[in-house]
């Protein structure tokens, strides 16, 4: 998810991993990492056992690693994220203008029943979950999929700057695979592995993703319904609390920081729900 990467400098990385609740020990997993593309096959031969040894199916790996490489274009995008060491006046400013606290109230009225029953189930007000919408992808506009969202973790997990934290991502993306949520040719998005309208990471995924619209799928690419309930589903499982507000010092505000530890991106989730439900 958007908000786990981009704000991760490792030292903010470790409670975040652990927070997410990743399905299998970090340490179970291959060892070695590198800083160039010459060790990344045979890393990854190394990974395809592992994961193997942690019950993923031969057919799984397979479908999902097969073909796979290392990719430069990952990493220094991973070294280059500058956009957090903005005050938060500059931040607001530049991804929460007034274009889109307006589509994101049109978009309420739209999917009111939606997020109505999402509410009733959750706990968490409209105004919150469709200002994380637009604020992650400019409502679903932003998710083009030009990146491989197994190759993009791949090379991370690969990469020494946050091995472990990315080899347990990967294994949670093998999981997806094989649970049939999603092909790997589905799975395209964000160059740190981000999946969907809403930008959940692998471990986010299958912790708290929700079949809300009933069809046998969990789906955070198309399914709108899937989506918000899935996000509410993972500010709850923080420490939501349905009925109360998210200002600053709140359980609520923590919540949403535990959706982007940058502060700066939390405090514009909350400025612009806030505003989003004033036209309620």
């Amino acid at each position: 998810m958007w908000n786990v990467l981009r704000c991760l400098n490792l030292s903010k990385t470790t409670a975040l991993g652990a927070a997410l609740l990743a399905f299998v020990p970090a340490t179970a997993f291959a060892q070695g990492c590198g800083n160039s593309g010459s060790g990344f096959e045979s890393w990854l031969s190394q990974y395809r056992a592992k994961a193997a040894a942690q019950g993923i199916s031969a057919r799984a790996i397979s479908s999902a690693l097969d073909g796979v490489s290392y990719d430069p274009t990952v990493i220094r995008r991973d070294r280059g994220q500058r956009s957090f060491k903005q005050s938060f006046e500059e931040f607001y400013a530049r991804r929460a203008g007034p274009g889109l606290i307006k589509r994101g109230q049109s978009l309420m009225r739209t999917h009111a029943g939606t997020l109505s029953r999402v509410e009733q189930r959750f706990g968490v007000p409209p105004g919150v979950l469709v200002a994380i919408w637009g604020l992650e992808t400019n409502y679903g506009a932003d998710t083009a999929g030009r990146y491989s969202i197994i190759q993009s973790i791949a090379t991370l997990a690969y990469d020494c700057r946050r091995s472990a934290f990315f080899q347990n991502e990967l294994i949670n993306a093998l999981r997806i695979v094989e649970r049939g949520d999603m092909t790997p040719a589905q799975m395209r998005g964000g160059w740190a592995g981000e999946i969907g309208q809403v930008q959940f990471l692998p471990s986010s995924y299958m912790k708290y993703a929700v079949d809300f619209d009933g069809d046998g799928r969990r789906d955070l690419v198309r399914s709108v319904p899937d989506m918000f309930a899935s996000t509410a589903n993972f500010l709850k499982g923080h420490g939501w609390r349905a009925k109360e507000g998210w200002q600053p010092g709140s359980a609520n505000y923590k919540a949403l920081q535990e959706w982007n530890k940058a502060e700066v991106y939390s405090r514009t989730i909350a400025v612009a729900a806030s505003r989003m439900m004033e036209g309620r």
